[in-house]
């Protein structure tokens, strides 16, 4: 399964509070941090519902 390296970099200010929610529920704390997550339905999901405020890219199997 291929991951995701997802970087926050617009903060949530301004938004509603359901996009605050997922970019918390994304594992994010401060603006540039970083997270990878596997690649599902449920983590794409997320960041289809709020695309303008992050930046994804896609590692292969090996990055572990």
């Amino acid at each position: 399964m291929a991951l995701l390296k997802i970087t926050y970099v617009k903060s949530k200010i301004d938004c509603t509070v359901r996009m605050k929610r997922t970019v918390e529920a994304l594992g994010f704390k401060k603006l540039n941090s970083q997270v990878i997550h596997p690649d599902s339905p449920a983590i794409r999901g997320m960041i289809a519902k709020i695309p303008h405020l992050l930046k994804v890219e896609e590692l292969p199997d090996e990055a572990k």
